[in-house]
């Protein structure tokens, strides 16, 4: 059994990562008074930063890559962080106490936070290794596909997801001829149902672009190299200057693994963020945590998990109790849609969708109820309502439906 190291008095953090979570994690240690040593291993050339505008305004063009990075570089000296970036970490020696580096050297930790992400899932087909094929995780992958969106040429996005969605409305916007390919019924159907879903579904539409739904692919067709076709498995055939796969991702865990960390679907950790060794913590997309009001074990993988848990994360690595029981949120940008999302459906486990407002006119709010009681809401061009919904929430109590839906009412007052 690892044993800590010293939990009284922690001198030496070490935290691996290059994104919102190791930015925010550094942020918050040094917010509470930790005065050791913190170094930071990115395994990227940049400084840490943002990812959700890069399939958002940083993908369209309206935000610059300066607007990306939390900090600058001044300020992680000023505050005596270490980076090391462009760094690997190949190995976690958990008895030393040590991270191996690809550059060959060793660092000592005290305590350790894994803030690794995620990689995009990638597809095992014929032609998946041609040129035009992109995949979108960091700054320099939206950058590429951003320059093809620029060509105003045909884009097929495989996967209507989050991701796929938002990559669709730019290479609208950017004046591209766009198809989406999509396994299940509707866009975000596991995610939202089928009614909130068919939201989405009509908002594309409307905006010109052709869904492919129920459909799986089959191969990438090419020439010279380069991707020119999409073939699915119904026979037919989409011409294709440019692919976005947006299928998923994988949490980043193999370093944790590979240590004798407990992993399922991500680092397994407690309501404190601390992993089954009691030195190592995770935040962000590559953390499965134990989620205190949903009594239950839930890995997100959207900003607000990245902001908020390197901030638990840290409390617990100078040895204070924190634990970690924001509810989940997540938001969306599409077109002239603002959409944000509080709580967590899962799907088969809610047994009503109410909503209120004008869906038709895409300005409304809906609701997931188990039972009565409100799981999860959603606000589509609604701003100012989030911190009502999620009080509400938080109330668990049961809730009659139809004042749920009626727009008179506060949701105070439900």
């Amino acid at each position: 059994m690892i044993r800590p190291s010293n939990p009284s008095t922690p001198t030496e953090f070490v935290v691996i990562g290059g994104g919102l979570a190791a930015a925010q994690a550094v942020e918050s240690m040094r917010a509470a008074g930790f005065d050791g040593r913190i170094m930071v291993v990115g395994e990227e050339e940049n400084l840490p930063y943002l990812r959700p505008p890069l399939s958002k305004d940083y993908l369209q063009g309206t935000a610059t890559r300066e607007s990306l990075f939390l900090h600058s570089e001044d300020w992680y000296r000023d505050h005596q962080v270490d980076l090391r970036l462009g760094v690997r970490a190949t190995a976690i020696q958990r008895v030393a106490h040590t991270v191996m580096l690809s550059d060959g050297t060793d660092v000592h930790y005290d305590k350790l936070l894994l803030a690794t992400g995620s990689t995009p899932r990638r597809l095992a087909v014929p032609g998946a290794d041609l040129s035009g094929i992109h995949y979108l995780r960091r700054v320099e992958d939206s950058d590429g596909i951003r320059d093809a969106f620029a060509l105003q040429g045909q884009v097929t996005i495989v996967g209507a997801g989050w991701i796929g969605l938002e990559a669709a409305a730019a290479a609208r916007e950017a004046g591209c001829d766009v198809t989406v390919v999509e396994t299940a019924s509707l866009p975000l159907v596991k995610v939202l149902g089928s009614d909130a879903a068919q939201v989405f579904a009509d908002l594309h539409v409307q905006h010109g672009v052709a869904l492919r739904l129920g459909v799986r692919l089959l191969d990438f067709t090419g020439s010279d190299g380069r991707v020119s076709a999409v073939r699915l498995e119904d026979g037919s055939e989409i011409a294709s200057e440019t692919v976005v796969v947006g299928v998923g991702i994988m949490p980043n865990v193999t370093l944790a693994e590979d240590a004798g960390i407990d992993v399922d679907d991500g680092v397994l950790v407690d309501r404190h963020l601390r992993s089954s060794d009691p030195d190592v913590y995770a935040a962000g997309d590559v953390a499965n945590a134990y989620h205190p009001v949903l009594e239950r074990r839930i890995r997100v993988e959207h900003w607000a998990n990245a902001v908020h848990q390197p901030v638990v994360a840290a409390e617990g690595m100078m040895g204070r109790e924190a634990q970690y029981d924001r509810l989940p949120y997540f938001y969306s940008d599409q077109y002239d849609v603002a959409m944000e999302y509080v709580g967590f459906a899962d799907p088969g486990h809610y047994d009503q969708v109410v909503f209120r407002g004008d869906v038709q006119g895409r300005r409304f709010t809906a609701f997931w109820l188990a039972g009565g009681r409100v799981l999860a809401g959603m606000a589509v061009n609604t701003p100012d309502v989030m911190d009502d919904l999620r009080a509400l929430l938080e109330t668990g109590r049961t809730i009659d439906a139809a004042r749920l839906a009626d727009p008179r009412l506060l949701f105070a007052d439900v």
